[in-house]
């Protein structure tokens, strides 16, 4: 069994993940907001048969993402897209099924944030993106995209309910600051891992609130465009992204390129 799985799942030969650009951070926020309109769409219906799917395609990314040895675009945006609907769904889960407040649920995933990122740097001795080239790194870095989607979905749910800000407000609000750890790393000379980090934890409540604005409806500060609707604007937009990403191969790291067969 163990050496099946050695054979199905072997060691990256090259970087797991992509060059860090601005199309990066676009795709990224698209994939936010679309895995919390997808999410919001599939528990309108059966609570098992919407958590069931979720799960699915969070399992067919896994196994997608980890049979390759080298970075792929497709790959590697439907596994991200898989965690930011199946980490929305955890979160809700938590708030809507288990009665946690949403301070609650944030200040829990925030603490298995810290927690993974303590141990993932005390194991590697790196946190930076662009050492992914092992499995045991792939593990540590879905493991904190994981958290961060979960995180981001309770802190943007905490600004807009529990704080009373609606979803338009707290989308405003995430995009100052998520333009924090970009003048702190530009002006201030703040390390690019903890400023990549830093902006990664906040594009999930960004892309989430304004997901939800456009989602729901007008009695809860948003435009009533409808969960359906706004998951297949998302979902299409994140899939011309990919595609033009998987033809033009310019956010491949070829520097990182190794020798490992």
């Amino acid at each position: 069994m163990i050496t099946t799985l050695r054979r199905a799942f072997r060691e990256p030969v090259a970087a797991k993940v992509p060059e860090v650009s601005v199309l990066f951070w676009v795709v990224k926020i698209l994939t936010t907001a679309g895995g919390e309109a997808v999410s919001d769409y599939l528990s309108l219906g059966s609570k098992v048969v919407g958590g069931a799917v979720e799960l699915g395609v969070f399992g067919v990314g896994l196994a997608w993402q980890f049979r390759t040895r080298r970075y792929t675009a497709s790959a590697y945006w439907f596994f991200a897209y898989a965690i930011a609907i199946f980490g929305c769904g955890v979160a809700d889960l938590m708030h809507k099924t288990l009665g946690i407040p949403y301070a609650g649920t944030s200040l829990f995933w925030g603490v298995v944030l810290a927690a993974i990122l303590v141990v993932w740097f005390r194991t590697e001795g790196t946190l930076s993106i662009h050492s992914i080239t092992t499995q045991r790194r792939e593990l540590f870095y879905w493991a904190t995209v994981f958290a961060t989607f979960a995180l981001g979905t309770a802190v943007g749910d905490f600004t807009a309910n529990a704080l009373g800000l609606g979803y338009l407000s707290s989308g405003i609000l995430f995009t100052v600051l998520i333009l924090m750890p970009w003048l702190a790393w530009s002006r201030f000379d703040l390390g690019e891992v903890a400023a990549f980090w830093w902006a990664y934890v906040l594009t999930r409540p960004l892309g989430a609130s304004f997901a939800d604005y456009l989602c729901k409806a007008p009695d809860r500060s948003g435009i009533g465009f409808g969960e359906g609707p706004t998951a297949v604007l998302l979902t299409l937009a994140v899939g011309v992204c990919v595609v033009y990403l998987s033809i033009t191969k310019n956010d491949i790291q070829p520097h990182l390129e190794m020798t490992r067969g």
